[in-house]
């Protein structure tokens, strides 16, 4: 297959690439209607009536599939969310169903707790910027407190957009614009609660949502913030750095795009591009070349 990328090819070996094997995988389709038959037809070959019935089972569901009644469930159950499709749209807004309403919670450079307000000419400082939400929203999972009343919003910060953070953009750059660059990176907590009472001051309505400040939740995860590591992989050699000897601990998290929650609670964020914030200087050594760790990067910092 070809590749289009912005980047150069770093992974030059022979083996199958990984959209081959998305290809090649099956289908929930193919599952019931080839699977499970031929199981069946190993494990209970003499059993005529449910070999039949699988191949049946499959055809309900391509059925259900394919009409209206596969959206509201085959026994009758309804979507918890009910919306008529919204018409495409060039405009320079969010558009919602009928019905519904967007509204902003929080934005970059809204204070995560207690910390500093955003500065509308963007001269809040990187220590500022620690305490504030970050910029370019990613991945983002909300965590009940108290079911859909109360909760967390966690979400990736996946990158910056430094023509924006600063006054004077990427003009005069200094040590202290890449902090508060790093700043903007990362992973942004917050906590929020639905109002249950009517709210006439300030306009405020009943059934929409807040953010909790402060909040001893709140809190943000940056490009500098030191992360431990652990399980088998911590103190291993190849994990040490300059920064920390013993290859327990890294600094901070960049690019985090993809996210998952697990089932006993913890918040997952996946790195991508991590290469690009990285510059090469002599030749590259053959774990550089492979992780496509350049003498140009992708001047992201």
């Amino acid at each position: 297959m070809s590749i289009i990328d912005d980047e150069g090819v770093s992974n030059t070996s022979g083996n199958e690439h990984f959209q081959d094997i998305v290809d090649t995988r099956l289908s929930r389709r193919n599952f019931l209607t080839g699977g499970l038959a031929t199981a069946a037809a190993v494990s209970l070959g003499g059993v005529e009536a449910l070999l039949n019935a699988v191949p049946a089972a499959a055809q309900e569901i391509e059925e259900a599939e394919d009409t209206d009644v596969g959206r509201e469930g085959r026994w009758g159950q309804r979507p918890m969310l009910g919306f008529e499709s919204v018409a495409v749209s060039s405009a320079d807004e969010v558009v919602v169903p009928k019905g519904y309403t967007a509204e902003v919670l929080i934005a970059w450079g809204d204070p995560v707790s207690n910390g500093p307000a955003f500065k509308q000419d963007a001269s809040n400082t990187a220590e500022e910027q620690a305490r504030q939400w970050g910029m370019h929203n990613d991945g983002i999972v909300y965590f009940p407190i108290v079911r859909s009343q109360r909760g967390l919003i966690v979400q990736n910060n996946e990158y910056a957009d430094d023509g924006l953070l600063f006054p004077d953009g990427v003009n005069n750059w200094t040590a202290e614009k890449t902090k508060k660059s790093l700043n903007a990176h990362g992973v942004s907590i917050i906590e929020v609660a639905k109002r249950t009472g009517f709210h006439f001051d300030l306009g405020r309505r009943r059934g929409k949502w807040d953010v909790v400040r402060p909040s001893r939740f709140a809190r943000r995860i940056t490009g500098m913030t030191p992360i431990d590591i652990g399980g088998p992989a911590a103190g291993d050699p190849r994990l040490t750095t300059s920064d920390d000897p013993t290859g327990t601990r890294v600094r901070g998290t960049l690019n985090n795009c993809a996210m998952g929650y697990t089932p006993w609670g913890t918040y997952l964020a996946c790195e991508e591009n991590f290469n690009g914030y990285f510059r090469k200087n002599g030749s590259q050594t053959t774990m550089e070349k492979r992780y496509g760790i350049t003498a140009a990067g992708f001047g992201y910092l």
